[in-house]
């Protein structure tokens, strides 16, 4: 049975990059932790996926990247509410740098994360993984909805 799961999954797996029915992956990044969110394969829903250190997330996206296949990634973009760019951009520029020369295939596009864990409810805030990625959820959903509304859907 095992084999057959397994079969199954490198053949939807190879299906799905043929097809090009890649996700979108966002993330929420911070110093100590990145929050991470996925679509569906039809790239409609965005869900909360795992919350893991922030140094070992680009090991963390090797080991995803192997068994999904991804169209898009998309980081949060902080800003403060004057749109000047917040203390952390730094690091995460130097991320999405990285990220780049790593995952050369992977397009990279900003969503504003300003309003990410606002919308949050109090008992998902007291669990702080999933703040990051409810948080990642949100950017991402944002991300989706800016999409449908402006025509330019992947």
């Amino acid at each position: 049975m095992e084999k057959y799961i397994s079969y199954q999954s490198k053949y939807f797996t190879f299906a799905r990059k043929l097809l090009g029915l890649g996700r979108i992956l966002a993330i929420d990044y911070g110093t100590k932790r990145t929050g991470i969110a996925v679509t569906d394969p039809g790239q409609m829903i965005a869900s909360p996926l795992e919350t893991v250190s922030s140094h070992e997330l680009m090991n963390f996206l090797q080991v995803y990247f192997k068994k999904e296949a991804v169209d898009l990634l998309v980081v949060g973009l902080p800003r403060q509410m004057d749109h000047s760019d917040s203390e952390s951009l730094k690091q995460i520029r130097y991320f999405v740098q990285a990220f780049k020369k790593r995952f050369t295939k992977i397009p990279v596009e900003w969503e504003d994360e300003r309003f990410s864990s606002k919308g949050m409810k109090k008992q998902e805030r007291k669990v702080k993984g999933n703040l990051d990625k409810v948080s990642a959820a949100i950017i991402l959903q944002s991300y989706l909805e800016r999409k449908t509304i402006s025509g330019d859907r992947r």
